[in-house]
């Protein structure tokens, strides 16, 4: 069924327009009596449409309650900057896979290096990547996609999650001794192609961090944070 993340619900009514209204009434060429679901902070709303334009589509809410496709973890990703379309992977696989929010960060290994304003234009195509994933995916939020900042920002925001699990080449603990629960805040910070320095692996154990193995296999900076978000919602009940 077709899901709308740009509509408003008030007084058992809704109201979708922009984007979306042009979809549901020129694409989709939907007809009165209809039905969409509209997303509004993580609720699902079923709407049953009444009147239909491209630039506002009105209907009735006929029913309402939590998107049973939301983790009940907040799974929040930090990830180093890749070189090339990489990011782009990252920002659709992982919206499917249910994270929460996703922020760049610039690390040391860094071999893409954007400045804050080149960095900014793409930020626009990566949520908008990130809306259509979450369309898809039947998600009810669409993460945000947020960045730059320091790898030092990064800790200290990830700092504030119940749990932090950053991933180190070089091996760690394993994702099952972390004693990781459902409905609590998750940061899993991801580096770049050549993954963590040295340095950096000390700073972040010297905040308290402990490192997590990925296995034996070295994976890819894109593949990482896809196996690691799959494993968090797996052993979380969110798979």
């Amino acid at each position: 069924m077709t899901r709308s993340f740009n509509g408003s619900v008030a007084d058992g009514r809704v109201l979708v327009t922009g984007d979306d209204a042009r979809h549901i009434a020129l694409s989709l060429r939907m007809r009165v009596g209809e039905s969409i679901i509209v997303c509004r902070e993580g609720i699902d709303y079923l709407c049953e449409l009444e009147s239909i334009t491209p630039d506002a589509v009105e209907g009735r809410v006929v029913s309402s309650q939590p998107c049973e496709a939301e983790a009940d973890i907040r799974l929040h990703l930090f990830q180093a900057v890749p070189k090339g379309e990489k990011a782009e992977i990252i920002v659709q696989k992982s919206v499917e896979l249910g994270v929460y929010d996703i922020t760049f960060m610039l690390t040391e290994r860094c071999i893409s290096r954007p400045d804050g304003k080149s960095f900014g234009k793409k930020l626009n195509r990566y949520n908008r990547i990130a809306l259509e994933a979450a369309k898809q995916s039947g998600r009810g939020i669409v993460p945000e996609v947020r960045g730059l900042i320091t790898l030092e920002e990064a800790a200290v925001e990830a700092s504030k999650s119940d749990t932090v699990v950053w991933c180190y080449e070089k091996g760690g603990a394993s994702f099952g001794s972390l004693g990781l629960k459902s409905g609590t805040d998750i940061a899993l910070l991801i580096g770049s192609e050549g993954g963590f320095s040295d340095g950096e692996a000390e700073k972040l154990m010297e905040m308290g961090m402990k490192p997590i193995g990925m296995g034996k296999r070295i994976l890819r900076c894109e593949t990482a944070p896809l196996a690691a978000a799959s494993i968090i919602m797996n052993l979380t009940g969110n798979m």
